[in-house]
């Protein structure tokens, strides 16, 4: 009988996606903006406990700190992703460093809790923003996609973002 592989190691390659399993550790693929990665684990090579059903992974992204900012959400549109900072290009949300008024806060505060849970849901990729790798503060402007779907789209579906139209507009 054989034994399944288990799940990628996200912690060590953000946006792995379980497509190949064999030998060797993993590797990272850039095509056309698009960041992908075949996660390759050797099953023997892995600590048994790892192969049990009932762990779970630690959540890969956490609330960004005063810490190092490795792998963490700054707010509801704008993340860190391996160390680099991501600004999440089709969606606009409320702000929270900054707000204007408390609803615009108690808004955001959603938006940046609900980007958290999309993310630590799976593996996505990040797509290249048509025409610009960066915007004016120097983030890559990225979209995030799972499964064809713009995790942006879902933030938008559930009112907790506007698509973004090229300029910010108020919230209050």
């Amino acid at each position: 009988m054989r034994r399944s592989s288990p799940p990628c190691r996200r912690r060590l390659l953000p946006f792995c996606q379980p497509a190949i399993r064999g030998m060797g550790t993993g590797v990272i693929f850039g095509v056309a903006g698009v960041t992908t990665c075949f996660c390759i684990i050797v099953s023997a090579a892995l600590p048994t406990r790892l192969l049990q059903p009932t762990d779970t992974a630690p959540p890969l992204y956490d609330r960004c700190g005063s810490g190092k900012r490795q792998n963490c959400i700054v707010d509801g549109d704008t993340l860190w992703s391996d160390s680099v900072k991501v600004r999440v290009a089709d969606i606009d949300t409320p702000e929270i460093s900054q707000p204007h008024c408390a609803a615009e806060k108690a808004l955001g505060e959603q938006a940046t809790v609900r980007l958290m849970e999309l993310v630590n849901a799976g593996p996505f990729q990040m797509r290249a923003w048509s025409g610009r790798d960066e915007d004016k503060y120097g983030r890559k402007l990225r979209v995030l996609v799972r499964d064809g779907r713009s995790l942006g789209d879902i933030l938008v579906s559930e009112g907790l973002a506007r698509i973004w139209t090229g300029r910010r507009q108020p919230w209050c």
